[in-house]
């Protein structure tokens, strides 16, 4: 079997090791091989590429080296018909890693050799709207780097945010304005962010606005997310609608592996998963209130959390399953 040639949306990140899709194509990577390839030309354009052009700059080397690969394998959050696609002579993979906004064009993911969701939620609202060749594999990471530690003693509330904002929009749409400003109402309430090396003045800037200096810690580097899992509560990942983050946060799988609960709002996929096995509290909005009220109700239940978070079996999310999975599909449709 040739190995994938595998291809990001996003721009290429300043800490790979610290970006969530470097990470599990460089666990594919490992076991199959293969190439990774950015398709967004917008790091060298000075005027902004729309979506529908991406790719197309590199279409003649496209053409020319896809011989050497089994599959085209492609990651992006929601299920948008990049015309590239329909360029491309080997079987083309489709990941989607966030949840499903919009309807999506079924005729052109029919068209695909597959489309590979995370969670059931995008499963089901695939399948409803037409789209035939659906397959379910949950993100895998590295469960057995992460230690279970005792819960921090304290009178505060610790909880880390690891899913940094890409643009300045972002502050609030994933609900970074909220956390900051449910803390300047709340003293008792104390926020580690794991930033990676964008937006980090603009940052600054908004914890001073708010006025949270003492209460905020922002680590902008690479670190040992164990190391830090082990002195917070709780691990929050927040999005105003499905696609801004991954289906399945790996921040928020990082924190049940150390066997920490999580906050998670309802637009994100794993929220289904969290209220089903209750390792962690599920908000219905993103706001600075719903925040307050999420930590008031993780500090009267945290023990029922923590014991939940910790029934979880340690493979469910694991980079072995997902390998696994993958290695069917590759075989099933690879030339």
């Amino acid at each position: 079997m040739k190995p994938p040639f595998y291809h990001l949306t996003i721009l290429p990140p300043k800490m790979p090791r610290a970006e969530a899709l470097s990470q599990e194509i460089s666990a594919l990577q490992r076991h199959f091989g293969g190439e990774l390839n950015f398709l967004n030309p917008n790091r060298f354009s000075p005027l902004p590429i729309p979506r529908l052009l991406f790719g197309f700059h590199q279409l003649a080397r496209l053409r020319r080296v896809e011989v050497n690969f089994g599959v085209h394998h492609i990651f992006n959050p929601d299920p948008f018909p990049f015309p590239i696609l329909r360029f491309l002579h080997r079987p083309v993979i489709y990941a989607i890693t966030g949840g499903i906004a919009y309807p999506p064009n079924s005729a052109f993911f029919n068209r695909l050799a597959a489309t590979v969701v995370p969670d059931e939620r995008s499963l089901v609202q695939l399948k409803s709207a037409g789209v035939k060749n659906v397959v379910l594999i949950r993100p895998g990471i590295a469960t057995r780097k992460f230690t279970v530690t005792p819960t921090p003693q304290s009178d505060t509330i610790h909880l880390l945010v690891a899913s940094a904002p890409w643009t300045k929009t972002q502050f609030a749409t994933k609900g970074i304005d909220a956390l900051l400003e449910a803390a300047r109402h709340n003293p008792q309430l104390r926020l580690t962010f794991l930033w990676r090396g964008v937006l980090f003045d603009e940052m600054m800037r908004r914890v001073e606005k708010f006025g949270v200096e003492n209460q905020v810690t922002i680590i902008n580097k690479l670190t040992n997310v164990n190391t830090v899992l082990a002195t917070v509560h709780a691990t929050v990942a927040l999005a105003t609608e499905a696609g801004i983050v991954k289906s399945y946060p790996h921040s928020l799988l990082d924190s049940l592996a150390a066997g920490k609960p999580v906050l998670v709002n309802r637009a994100i996929p794993m929220a289904d998963f969290v209220a089903e096995r209750g390792c962690g509290l599920v908000l219905d909005s993103v706001n600075a209130a719903a925040v307050s009220t999420a930590v008031t109700a993780m500090v009267q239940n945290y023990q029922q959390l923590v014991n939940a978070t910790h029934a979880i079996e340690r493979d469910t999310f694991s980079i072995s399953a997902m390998v696994a999975a993958y290695r069917i599909i590759y075989e099933r449709v690879s030339l």
